[in-house]
């Protein structure tokens, strides 16, 4: 009888058990290694958030892709793509066609904006958010100078007035290239005092009560709450140069509300504009190209949640039939 049991067990026992001799449901106990691969970028502040957020999710899904994330500007993206010194360069202006000759290969991912931005407590404050800047008067204050206190902007008159600090950014940057732009000008055209990075403008403005710079979205507003960030607001924009800012210019009070404002056209483009992975030369590199698809497809759900404007569905098509050649 012993026997008998002794055979049915072991009779059972086989039938869970797999050709190695395991459990089939036991997990491997030295599972088949996956080798990591490494993906870097570096560029710009403007995309920096969103690829962080891509990077995230994808390693839920793909945890042997190490990410090298590094903000520094666009300009120290394109340094660095055309280097080698990093796989993938963030940037958010469009190419010169000098460097469009040096074989970067662009990929569009979605969009975003270069906001002006003054002290929240500036003393001035009710009147800017009234009757708000027109194009023209930007010009006045960041290129010829032509306009230097927050009074004559405005038309008030004292004997006090309170001289416009203006500050721009001291590195190659997409953002002072895209805010310059608007007036038809570029970055080396912008007067002010230099800073370096768009946290470091957005300090500089927060710390001086009479302050005008620029910045990008997600240094204005907060990605979570929707809400303006402590100590900095926005310039409005008067779009069409009648001396007061209307119902349909006013589109500033919250995340949400602007970025429709930027994706229905109602933001002027620039300093609204198109945010861009590139790299020298179309990668060949399988994991990059995966990641980029990724993005594209499945990645976009993220960049409403992130802060951005998605692209059109023809021009993600686009892009998609671009990666595919």
């Amino acid at each position: 009888m012993k026997k008998t049991i002794l055979v049915s067990v072991t009779a059972l026992a086989a039938l869970f058990t797999n050709f190695s001799g395991k459990p089939k449901d036991e997990p491997d106990p030295e599972p088949k290694s996956v080798k990591a691969v490494s993906i870097s970028f570096s560029g710009a502040f403007a995309l920096y958030p969103l690829v962080q957020t891509w990077a995230a999710e994808y390693n839920k899904i793909h945890p042997e892709i190490r990410f090298d994330i590094q903000a520094g500007g666009a300009g120290k993206g394109l340094t660095d793509c055309l280097s080698g010194s990093v796989d993938v360069g963030m940037f958010s202006r469009e190419l010169s066609d000098a460097e469009k000759a040096k074989g970067v290969w662009t990929l569009a991912l979605c969009r975003d904006a270069v906001i002006p931005t003054y002290n929240a407590k500036n003393a001035n404050s009710k009147s800017i958010q009234i009757r708000g800047v027109k194009k023209a008067e930007f010009n006045s204050i960041f290129v010829d100078k032509s306009i230097t206190t927050w009074e004559s902007l405005l038309g008030i008159n004292t004997k006090s007035p309170h001289k416009i600090n203006v500050y721009t950014r001291a590195d190659a940057a997409g953002a002072a290239d895209s805010w310059a732009a608007f007036f038809g000008k570029k970055q080396e055209n912008l007067k002010g005092i230099g800073v370096s990075g768009d946290p470091g403008v957005a300090d500089a403005v927060r710390k001086d009560l009479n302050a005008i710079g620029y910045n990008n979205t997600l240094f204005v507003y907060d990605a979570a709450s929707g809400k303006k960030l402590p100590g900095i607001d926005v310039v409005p924009i008067d779009v069409n140069g009648n001396g007061t800012i209307d119902a349909d210019e006013n589109f500033y009070g919250n995340l949400r509300q602007f970025l429709k404002a930027v994706n229905d056209g109602k933001y002027p483009s620039p300093p609204a504009r198109n945010l861009y992975f590139i790299t020298k030369g179309k990668t060949q590199k399988k994991e990059i190209l995966d990641f980029f698809k990724w993005v594209l497809t499945d990645g976009q759900k993220y960049v409403g949640i992130a802060g951005y404007v998605q692209l059109p569905k023809n021009a993600v098509a686009d892009q998609l039939k671009k990666l595919s050649k």
